[in-house]
């Protein structure tokens, strides 16, 4: 399965890389969601930060934390696909890099969508149980 077929409609959230880490936490809260890309102009790519970077930043900011800005804690060296990339090839890129998101971007690498681990996993066991229905009507049928 293509990633196009699950991003189809799927807005994504940007964050300035000035923005300030209480924007950064309330624009996580708001949407629900547990990462951004950081972007100037929302089409492309200047990093991406989760809320795992606020919390790895707690113990040695703590006391700066209210003064930090999304590019203190943001990830630069962005890992992403294409929409012709697979649940399979992203699910295997992710496990590797141990990262929970990834930014689906165009050939010229503008930001199109971005996609969660929950997202691949919940693809991955429609498309599994889609298999089982089919290989049970073989069998019966």
């Amino acid at each position: 399965m293509k990633i196009e077929s699950l991003i189809s409609g799927k807005k994504v959230a940007t964050i300035s890389p000035s923005a300030s880490v209480h924007d950064l936490v309330s624009l996580l809260e708001t949407h629900h969601i547990g990462a951004l890309i950081v972007s100037r102009d929302g089409i492309q790519i200047d990093g991406i930060v989760s809320e795992r970077d606020v919390v790895r930043a707690m113990p040695s900011k703590i006391n700066q934390l209210v003064d930090l800005h999304v590019r203190d804690l943001m990830t630069v060296e962005v890992i992403s696909c294409t929409s012709q990339s697979t649940v399979a090839e992203i699910m295997n890129a992710m496990t590797e890099n141990r990262i929970r998101h990834m930014p689906v971007v165009d050939i010229d690498g503008n930001l199109l969508s971005i996609v969660s681990i929950g997202d691949l996993v919940k693809a991955h066991i429609q498309e599994l149980d889609s298999e089982r229905v089919a290989l049970r009507e073989y069998i019966t049928h």
